[in-house]
């Protein structure tokens, strides 16, 4: 039992750290601030695109759509970042997770704007265009409000997952939380830097949770 304490539960080994995995928290947030609102704009465009009237871009676009959904987005983010340069295009850390984050969140993103249009009945439309509106209005003012009021939760269930998912960024030698742990672990040797971590992403995230789980229950009722 002792062993176990102080191996990953060494309170001095995670003061000492805590300076450093602060500096990576700011990182964390940093990158959600950049890569959340990449994937729901990307995701609302990559939606609407599909919903096109030309049969070749909405195939090209839905084929897409379930490409980068397949594609584990730690593959994806390892051959943007190491598999790109072999092609000439050197992008530093920051900017190849937040390409891989768009093209991967957009996807998924995009699955759950064009669930949220598809409940909207075409009643809603006629009646939008009936008042002068076009198209494009139509969908902007009448469909998708309604629409993402339909489809909240799982935004927001996304965005938890996102919220996680950026802990993939140490792969790159991106100084976020995860990385930062690990760096503290090499140093002392010692494995209560990344039980810090866990404690942080918990306290950051579990009130989050509890947040999706009471909105999921009052949309439900």
């Amino acid at each position: 039992m002792d062993l176990i304490v102080e191996n990953f539960f060494n309170i001095e080994i995670m003061r000492q750290a805590f300076p450093l995995l602060l500096r990576g928290l700011g990182t964390s947030a940093l990158l959600c601030l950049a890569v959340i609102p990449l994937g729901l704009i990307g995701g609302l465009v990559v939606a609407l695109m599909a919903r096109t009237h030309i049969r070749v871009l909405r195939f090209t676009v839905i084929a897409l759509i379930d490409f980068f959904r397949a594609v584990p987005p730690l593959v994806l983010l390892i051959f943007i970042y190491s598999g790109l340069p072999f092609a000439g295009i050197q992008l530093s850390p920051f900017v190849a997770v937040c390409l891989g984050f768009l093209l991967n969140n957009s996807a998924y993103y995009a699955e759950i704007y064009r669930a949220g249009i598809e409940s909207i009945g075409a009643g809603q439309m006629e009646a939008a265009r009936s008042t002068g509106l076009n198209p494009l209005q139509s969908m902007i003012y009448v469909i998708l409000p309604q629409a993402t009021r339909n489809v909240l939760p799982d935004l927001l269930s996304n965005t938890v997952e996102v919220v996680k998912l950026t802990s993939i960024a140490s792969v790159v030698a991106l100084p976020e939380l995860l990385y930062s742990a690990d760096m503290a672990r090499s140093i002392s040797y010692n494995s209560s830097p990344i039980v810090l971590a866990a404690g942080i992403y918990l306290l950051i995230l579990w009130p989050s949770v509890r947040l999706l789980s009471r909105l999921e229950h009052r949309v439900g009722h």
